[in-house]
């Protein structure tokens, strides 16, 4: 669990990022902003409320961390904030701009703060901040003069959708940190510059991402594997859906032998998923384990496509949610139309 309820904004530091396909300039601040309480509070908002869930990255080490940029940077900032966050935020956002190659990249700017007392999963922590707003809202202003009213219209940053950000907390530094991120705005080509050329991050293999994966595993292996292998009806799909969705509310630990039991029975289908969760551990460079504990959050997003969903033409689309016993198929040779009969106590 992520929270900033608490949190307070320490140090801030302001530059302004324009993109560099389009001959747009880099501007950086001189110095630190000197924030006042009532900022203080509306920047604390509109920087941390779009953080929800623990999904979280982290830097990725494929050429090192001495050669992350931002890594680099936020290590110079923990170390020691007071002498270390402007110059490091001048760096952070140096990189910014070498990145903002794509056209469609906006300019905007670019906020480093550093916080205190940010909660994550037990521990009370530091975090650095990076935030960059983009988009501008058109306000209207009143103003009562005398017994009518005045009407302005100003330009301003909405400070209810943040456009974009990470928070880097300092916990597990040899392992990239912890990072949540926020992109709200990119879409198409654009969209992988903040997290991969900009943070240069990778999903941090922890229990969502353990309970993530193995879920799609679980998904693709009877949606995808077994119709290819096997002839298989969508009914049967369903009827194996349902089992993976009996599971994962019934169990918090994964365990691979005991999953292949309870939802395939069938000593072929399970030693076919073991084969094709290894082979996807292989292809995405990844060890899963065979068990572990289950993140909630994680199940609960797979929930929605868990579901067994038959559709049928544009007609029709049935949701099963068990009781295989209680549906049949069949043709209708007069009328050359495939049919399912469904069998039921009571109408709802």
């Amino acid at each position: 669990m992520m929270t900033c309820d608490d949190a307070t904004i320490d140090k801030l530091v302001l530059h302004r990022v324009g993109n560099k396909a389009n001959n747009e300039s880099l501007h950086l601040s001189k110095a630190p902003y000197i924030l006042n309480s009532d900022i203080s509070s509306v920047l604390l908002k509109y920087f941390t409320t779009p953080f929800k869930g623990s999904q979280y990255y982290v830097f990725s080490d494929e050429r090192g961390f001495n050669n992350n940029k931002i890594y680099t940077a936020v290590s110079q900032i923990f170390e020691n904030p007071d002498d270390n966050l402007y110059s490091a935020s001048c760096d952070i956002a140096t990189h910014l701009f070498d990145v903002s190659l794509h056209p469609n990249i906006k300019a905007g700017e670019v906020y480093v703060t550093y916080l205190k007392n940010c909660y994550l999963d037990g521990e009370i922590l530091d975090a650095i901040g990076i935030f960059k707003s983009e988009t501008r809202q058109t306000y209207l202003k009143i103003y009562p003069q005398g017994d009518d009213f005045s009407i302005e219209s100003d330009d301003g940053i909405d400070i209810n959708k943040l456009d974009k950000g990470c928070l880097i907390f300092n916990k597990d530094q040899e392992e990239g940190y912890v990072v949540s991120v926020v992109d709200t705005t990119s879409r198409g080509n654009e969209a992988v510059y903040w997290v991969d050329d900009f943070l240069n991050l990778m999903q941090r293999q922890d229990s969502y991402f353990k309970t993530d994966n193995m879920l799609n595993i679980c998904k693709n292996f009877v949606t995808e594997y077994l119709p290819q292998e096997y002839e298989m009806t969508r009914m049967d799909q369903a009827d194996l859906l349902n089992r993976n969705q009996e599971f994962f509310k019934e169990n918090k630990n994964f365990d691979t032998d005991s999953y292949s039991e309870k939802v395939f029975g069938d000593d072929e289908f399970s030693e076919q998923f073991k084969k094709f969760k290894r082979q996807y551990e292989d292809e995405y460079g990844m060890n899963l384990q065979d068990n572990f504990i289950m993140n909630e959050e994680a199940l609960k997003k797979a929930s929605r496509y868990l579901r067994s969903v038959i559709k049928l033409d544009k007609n029709f689309t049935v949701y099963i949610h068990g009781k295989r016993d209680r549906v049949e198929t069949g043709e209708d040779e007069e009328k050359g139309l495939r049919y399912y009969k469904f069998y039921f106590d009571k109408e709802s």
